[in-house]
């Protein structure tokens, strides 16, 4: 019979895949549980266990919705299932929230009490930056200082100049299965425009942006729909990238573009933490 994996091993092996899931631990149990603290579970985007168990069916509900919503908005909760007499105790109910726990109710015959934290482990997000200007040097910097998993798509004779990155590719090729979030900026800025377009245009990315003006997009995207490039995708390029925060430096244009980025992530993240609730 094959052991168990080790959950910490499982751990270890979704965030090198880059997948998204939450890990739930018992912090606390007082009373009969049928799970105690320190026990710990594996729940995927869908609210399926993948591994591990916290405990019957008194706690799976209400753990399970809060690591939907976890994995949706990026953010942990602490849940704390009760007996319904100690909820009125406190005076709450199923489903309040105060002083940064959740409440359920515990029906199960037990009448034990557990609190489950539930964190959620996102992969980070690549930030896809196509081109060698100063714009996608300065881009490439601030990316890592916010967290993004930063791909710097130029010519090998540039890789020194964009430091620490996490990848270098030699050419404007990204893995298409890759299942991180995504973001592709193209900073070529007269250096392969049309070449790094072609090449972004099939890739599943949250948003293309392209650093240039509408003008010169407007013309970009006219040879490429001479070409036979499907006219929605290249009205879905984002031009030009960025805010308008009146950016005149390489450096204010990068800060208007992770600004940019960063204010289309957390827009998405409350519409799918809205759903998943």
């Amino acid at each position: 019979m094959t052991p168990a994996p080790d959950i910490l091993d499982v751990v270890s092996d979704l965030k090198a895949t880059g997948e998204a899931f939450a890990l739930a631990t018992v912090v606390r149990t007082i009373a009969v549980t049928a799970a105690k603290a320190g026990a710990k579970a594996v729940i995927r985007p869908d609210g399926t266990i993948s591994e591990g168990w916290i405990g019957g069916g008194c706690a799976r509900a209400a753990v399970l919705k809060a690591a939907r919503e976890a994995i949706a908005d990026g953010r942990p909760r602490l849940v704390s299932i009760q007996p319904e007499n100690l909820l009125q105790e406190q005076g709450v109910t199923a489903g309040d929230e105060a002083g940064g726990v959740r409440f359920a109710r515990n029906m199960c015959p037990s009448q034990g009490t557990m609190d489950i934290f539930v964190e959620p482990m996102l992969p980070k997000p690549e930030l896809a930056i196509f081109g060698a200007s100063a714009v996608a040097i300065a881009l490439a910097g601030l990316g890592k200082q916010f967290g993004y998993r930063v791909t710097a798509c130029a010519p090998k004779t540039t890789a020194a100049i964009f430091g620490d990155v996490d990848r270098h590719s030699t050419g404007f090729e990204l893995d298409a299965c890759d299942p991180r979030e995504r973001y592709i900026v193209i900073a070529t800025q007269g250096a392969g425009d049309i070449a790094a377009l072609r090449a972004a245009l099939p890739i599943n990315a949250r948003q293309i942006a392209f650093v240039g003006s509408r003008k010169k997009m407007a013309k970009l995207r006219e040879r490429l729909s001479a070409e036979g490039l499907p006219a929605e995708a290249l009205h879905g390029v984002k031009a030009p990238a960025g805010l308008d925060i009146g950016a005149i430096t390489p450096q204010e244009i990068a800060l208007s573009i992770l600004a940019e980025i960063t204010q289309l992530r957390r827009q998405t993240q409350d519409v799918v933490a809205e759903m998943a609730s």
